[in-house]
């Protein structure tokens, strides 16, 4: 089951229902395409807008502090969190096909221009000129790098990420690696803080674990109260206890 929304309905109105599905690891793929801006609605700051965005409903810029998408999905333990562009078609397929073969709960950002309301939001890092020295793409236990010619990576230097040179002063071996698949979020969590220009923006699979899904859950615990208890009787149930007879 694929579930389309937006940064507006799926971080407004629709906070509430995305949370709680995620916690609960319902079997979803939830693809959110964030333009940083109310499209159906004609141009008004949604939740991910940034600060000081002028709008028709902040004419003034602003004043709120944007969500992050994928620290939402990631806070609500989701077992598949990602992140890809619109224009870069392959690599957004190859990321929906892992979302969609994960069983469990699967976020999936993507960054969507919105040519009428909000054109060029994310053309400093998504154009294909642009993409090589301001993009970091996540590969599963492989050394975070990035630029022509992945001359860039980031280190951790105490508990902070840091862009750096690879050449005279740091190796490839300096460099973080990247596992999708460990259990604690700190990692995953972490990439979700690169923020540009300061950082090349993370895109790709940055947490895949395994959890048990509600409805096997569900289905097990009715299968357990059956074995102890028996199928039970509909009918016997409506009828215990007082009743009244209408007519």
């Amino acid at each position: 089951v694929f579930v389309v929304t937006g940064d507006g309905d799926g971080l407004s109105i629709g906070g509430n229902h995305l949370i709680h599905a995620i916690r609960r690891n319902v079997d979803l793929n939830i693809i959110l395409f964030n333009n940083r801006i109310y499209g159906l609605t004609k141009g008004q700051f949604s939740p991910t807008s940034e600060m000081g965005k002028k709008t028709k409903s902040t004419p003034y810029g602003s004043i709120d502090n944007p969500i992050n998408p994928l620290c939402v999905a990631i806070a609500a333990e989701a077992t598949f969190v990602a992140r890809a562009i619109d224009i870069d078609t392959k690599h957004l397929g190859e990321t929906l096909e892992r979302a969609a073969n994960h069983r469990g709960t699967s976020f999936v950002e993507v960054y969507q221009n919105c040519n009428i309301f909000n054109d060029g939001a994310f053309n400093d890092f998504t154009e294909r000129t642009k993409r090589a020295d301001q993009v970091l793409y996540l590969e599963d236990g492989k050394p975070m790098r990035f630029g022509k010619d992945l001359e860039k990576g980031i280190a951790i230097q105490g508990f902070s990420p840091e862009v750096v040179e690879i050449g005279e002063n740091y190796s490839i071996e300096d460099l973080l690696i990247h596992n999708e698949s460990l259990s604690e979020p700190t990692l995953a969590y972490l990439l979700t803080r690169l923020h540009f220009p300061e950082f090349p923006v993370p895109v790709g699979v940055f947490r895949n674990v395994e959890k048990p899904e509600y409805s096997d859950l569900c289905r097990d615990q009715i299968h357990a109260a059956q074995e102890k208890e028996g199928k039970g009787n509909l009918e016997k149930l409506l009828n215990s206890g007082d009743t009244w007879t209408v007519s």
